[in-house]
């Protein structure tokens, strides 16, 4: 079994500098983990690393797709597999590192995706729902079928919950309990799963900071320059948190400040529902970083599991 080591949680947690450090301590190369940093020309909104950033340390599924490119979970991994093979042949470990926890989980245990037939005039009807009746009907649909996948599935993300309504109807069986089967194969890999958190007043403050900063970074002239190129809602990479309540201001629904109100508090409630699936995955070691009183101490307490767990055997 080949070994990778995970670092994941909440967005604005603070994963990104932890993994540069754990990577040069353990001769270690990243895959990035995050549905939105693989995409050009996307780099205040998704808090891209930047190359500067990254202190000689090869990063991989970062900047890698144009943003009218569709980018889904087998996708990734089917380009993570890509990159293992790569960071293997050099010696590497990989450290895969994000927030998006059903990629996460797809990689550790090789889920097997269906190949069920699509039936395009369902998708259509389902399609001409969400626009004439909006998201959240679509959503009460799928909630009364399969709950568990309305759980876990935002409203606003019309693809997946569209997704899982076609699965039910072409298996008669909900697609939350085909995931739950998946959950419970065993991984390939000789693994270890650190899930670094912050305390919920924390973790709540460092997000609205990070909002305020990437405004301050431009986060907007970034939005325009996208829509000017054609880029528009109908594309899943301005579906992201900050491109799609910046689009909505700039297309004149809302105010700027509005725009700001909702991308802050759509933010805190995305990082609850990360806290709460990366508390259901199995063997998870849970990192609360007030207990810690630097990231040094945090670092140290990683690589002594990394060493008592022979990953880097």
């Amino acid at each position: 079994m080949k070994p990778m080591i995970i670092l994941t949680g909440p967005t604005a947690a603070g994963k990104t500098s932890l993994s540069i450090q754990l990577a040069k301590a353990v001769n270690g190369a990243v895959v990035s983990a995050d549905s939105m940093q693989i995409y050009k020309k996307m780099n205040i909104g998704t808090a891209k690393i930047m190359p500067e950033e990254m202190e000689g340390i090869d990063h991989y599924l970062v900047d890698e797709l144009d943003p009218g490119e569709e980018f889904h979970v087998a996708r990734f991994q089917e380009m993570a597999k890509d990159a293992l093979e790569q960071i293997y042949a050099k010696g590497q470990i990989p450290i895969i590192v994000g927030g998006t926890g059903f990629y996460i989980q797809a990689l550790l245990y090789d889920i097997q995706f269906t190949d069920t037939k699509t039936d395009e005039s369902y998708r259509r009807e389902l399609k001409q729902i969400a626009k004439e009746k909006g998201n959240h009907y679509l959503h009460e649909m799928l909630a009364e079928v399969d709950p568990k996948s309305a759980e876990a599935i935002h409203e606003n993300n019309v693809k997946r919950v569209i997704r899982a309504l076609e699965y039910y109807k072409e298996t008669g069986e909900p697609i939350s309990e085909h995931n739950e089967r998946e959950r419970m194969r065993t991984s390939p890999y000789h693994f270890v799963y650190f899930v670094l958190t912050h305390e919920r007043s924390v973790l709540y403050d460092r997000i609205n900071k990070r909002v305020d900063l990437m405004l301050g970074q431009g986060l907007v002239d970034e939005v325009k320059s996208l829509k000017s190129e054609g880029y528009d809602r109908n594309f899943v990479s301005m579906q992201g948190l900050g491109y799609k309540e910046i689009l909505r201001y700039l297309d004149g629904e809302i105010s700027l400040d509005e725009a700001v109100y909702i991308l802050k508090r759509d933010t805190r409630h995305f990082a609850k529902r990360q806290l709460t699936w990366f508390g259901r995955e199995r063997s998870v070691i849970m990192i609360e970083k007030q207990k810690f009183e630097s990231d040094k101490a945090i670092l140290d307490y990683m690589l002594e599991i990394i060493e008592d767990r022979g990953i880097l055997c």
